[in-house]
């Protein structure tokens, strides 16, 4: 009588831990499933000059960029932010964070329908 007794224990023990395994591997599924693309999800709102401004800000603070942008990735697939994100906004909030994107910045000038550099522009009038 006492083996079947340890025998129906060992049975349950291990339907339990089947069971808890078969609990972990679907939450571990959905996880997966629900994990977003962040590239997809800010290329919905970004406009004009936003992917510059982005790219600019991972190459000066990688981290802090990469955690910003999966922020607003969820914050666009939970339906929060619909409207879209110019370069200029994109700057503005970088700034307001505290982090200063430094961006590339280059004046050309249109002369005989073609664009020059300004640096251009002025050795061609010297001489």
């Amino acid at each position: 009588m006492s083996n079947d007794l340890t025998i129906e224990f060992l049975r349950r023990k291990k339907l339990a831990e089947l069971q808890k395994k078969l609990i972990a591997e679907k939450f571990k599924e959905k996880t997966q499933e629900k994990k977003i693309n962040v590239e997809e999800e800010l290329n919905k709102v970004f406009v004009g000059r936003a992917w510059e401004v982005f790219q600019a800000a991972q190459s000066q603070y990688p981290e802090l960029t990469k955690k910003i942008g999966e922020w607003l990735a969820q914050l666009i697939n939970e339906g929060k932010i619909k409207e879209s994100i110019s370069g200029e906004q994109l700057l503005l909030f970088f700034r307001r964070l505290g982090l200063n994107v430094r961006l590339k910045t280059e004046i050309r000038v249109l002369e005989s329908g073609e664009l020059k550099s300004l640096s251009e522009k002025l050795r061609g009038k010297l001489k």
